[in-house]
């Protein structure tokens, strides 16, 4: 969407740092610029996990506000007058509504929740499919994570019977893979004492003994785990034997992984799965716009902040953009991917 530059100059300098949290347009009124600017929101989740860390960075490298230097002169490579910003949220399912409202000029989700989203399907059983949902890019893989105190005594998924367990907010995409989770080894949301908090509140529940597991989705390490894995006697609990098997036979957009020994200090590594972490906006986006934004997400400049902005941004690279997508690509995206020759 285009406004006038009353941009609030503040928040032009938050994001050129990729921590910029502006809720609307609306509260840019006070100062005014010469010329136009875009403005490009890019939804998360909570400030403690994965997305917004690295949708923060991704802001800086796609942005280009007005007076920065040029690429060529050492300055921003984003797209000019472009002022991007990463916005937490209640997650996956939270944005995908929001992008097909327009609230959300982007976001982040999880392949699955983009999939249901679009298709109708899953969590949105009954609900009109959100087909003007696009991708922009797959990122890197997210990987479920069950954290529990080791004073609760939880070796496996079943152990959580009777236990108190934060599924996380309803709206996000945790939330869903948790319920399937928990479907897939036998237990039910009423077999435990069920919470929904967002990562930050339910560690420090579970550091003030007022909760005994948390589940999470995301890249590793996450800001909110390590500094509960620091500060308290917790570990990982592995989601896997046959009731995964069986699981992936229905639900193929998971797959198999691992979280090492180490990612959280003292915290010995589980087998888990995973799914992907994706790039999504709206078709009704312009073409231009997107395949300009495309185009600096892979510049050489935005490697380098990638690569110092978040530990998974490493994993954000040409080989994986395309890996996993279950819906369309954005024509603007489309068109850089087969100029970069990764479509044929």
């Amino acid at each position: 969407m285009r406004i006038r530059t009353t941009v609030l100059l503040r928040a032009v300098k938050v994001v050129v740092l990729a921590a910029s949290m502006a809720s609307s347009p609306a509260m840019a009124q006070d100062h005014v610029e010469a010329q136009d600017v875009t403005y490009f929101s890019i939804g998360t989740a909570g400030i403690g996990g994965t997305y917004f860390p690295l949708a923060s960075a991704i802001a800086s490298s796609i942005s280009n506000p007005p007076g920065s230097r040029g690429c060529d002169e050492g300055g921003s490579c984003g797209v000019p007058d472009l002022v991007a910003v990463a916005q937490f949220s209640h997650g996956s399912i939270a944005n995908v509504s929001a992008i097909t409202s327009g609230t959300l000029s982007s976001g982040f989700s999880q392949s699955d929740v983009a999939y249901w989203a679009y298709s109708g399907t899953g969590t949105f059983e009954g609900q009109e499919p959100m087909r003007d949902l696009r991708v922009i890019a797959a990122l890197y893989a997210e990987h479920i994570h069950l954290v529990a105190s080791k004073a609760s005594g939880i070796k496996s998924v079943a152990d959580l019977r009777g236990k108190r367990v934060s599924l996380d907010e309803p709206e996000s995409g945790t939330y869903a893979d948790a319920a399937l989770i928990l479907e897939a080894f036998g237990v039910s949301a009423t077999d435990l004492v069920a919470v929904n908090l967002k990562p930050g509140p339910a560690s420090d529940a579970i550091r003030n003994g007022e909760l005994d597991a948390l589940f999470f989705v995301g890249g590793y390490p996450a800001q909110t785990l390590a500094e509960l894995a620091s500060s308290a006697d917790v570990v990982l609990i592995p989601v896997s034997g046959p009731e995964v098997d069986a699981m992936l036979i229905e639900y193929s957009f998971f797959s198999k992984d691992t979280i090492p020994d180490g990612v959280y200090q003292g915290v010995a590594g589980v087998d888990t799965v995973a799914v992907g972490a994706q790039w999504l906006t709206s078709i009704k986006q312009d073409d231009g716009l997107i395949y300009d934004i495309t185009k600096a997400l892979w510049n050489a400049n935005t490697r380098k902040l990638l690569d110092v902005g978040h530990a998974k941004g490493k994993s954000v690279t040409t080989q994986s953009a395309l890996n996993g997508i279950g819906i369309p690509l954005h024509p603007g995206a489309e068109k850089y991917y087969r100029e970069a020759g990764l479509i044929r």
